[in-house]
């Protein structure tokens, strides 16, 4: 029988800015001190970023809108992490064929076939599930605050059965797995509360695979605090 998994990265719903969009390592600072350093450069000149950076329009009645293309199986299993790469092991370990990835990455790889061969990491894990034959085909529904071409993957798009559907075109798949990430280093903190409420609004229940919460409070930082993050 065939498995699909639905894996949904938070930055889907979330318009950031193009300068924030470069390839990190996941770690705390990048997953926290980065935002704050954001945070006060932004506010040097005037701006709130926690006012002016908010999710899009598409995270409203998100789930009701797959519900009506997808059949969410009743059992499906649903995951919660921070980084994307958990989906490769994931799709692994359910023996997935087929992959819907809602993201404004395609996580295929960086750098034609060759990105394949590194490490498995956030920005590859599709490419090498498909690469590994551990699944048969992949379909990236881009956000549209993206700011990648499907036409940058030219190599790898030749060489493995991928898509780039919208959403609508994606009728009657069966969703066996689910996958929510946050993608901390690409996603602002002062939105995790909205993160987990879209999570909770699915109504299933879901395992969390390291995904620690984010303590954002910049305005009870010490001034030695700001000249650290600042550096």
């Amino acid at each position: 029988m065939k498995k699909n998994l639905l894996s949904i990265d938070w930055d889907y719903f979330i318009p950031v800015r193009e300068e924030w969009c470069g390839s990190y390592i996941e770690n705390k600072r990048t997953n926290i001190i980065l935002w704050y350093r954001r945070y006060f450069k932004n506010r040097q000149m005037g701006e709130n970023i926690e006012k002016t950076v908010r999710t899009g329009n598409e995270l409203k009645g998100f789930w009701s809108k797959i519900k009506q293309c997808f059949s969410i199986e009743s059992k499906a299993k649903v995951y919660v992490s921070d980084s994307h790469k958990f989906s490769y092991f994931i799709a692994q370990n359910n023996n997935c064929d087929e992959v819907i990835n809602f993201d404004a990455h395609s996580d295929l790889g960086y750098g034609g076939m060759k990105s394949l061969d590194f490490e498995l990491n956030c920005a590859n894990w599709l490419g090498k599930l498909l690469k590994n034959s551990i699944i048969k085909k992949a379909n990236i529904v881009y956000s549209p605050y993206t700011y990648e071409e499907k036409g940058e993957f030219e190599e790898i798009n030749k060489s493995f059965s991928i898509k780039y559907p919208k959403v609508e075109h994606l009728v009657n798949k069966n969703i066996n797995v689910i996958h929510i990430c946050r993608s901390g280093s690409w996603t602002p903190p002062w939105l995790d509360n909205e993160f987990y409420k879209f999570i909770n609004d699915l109504h299933m229940s879901y395992k969390i695979m390291k995904c620690p919460k984010r303590c954002w409070n910049p305005r009870e930082l010490t001034l030695s605090d700001k000249i650290y993050i600042m550096l």
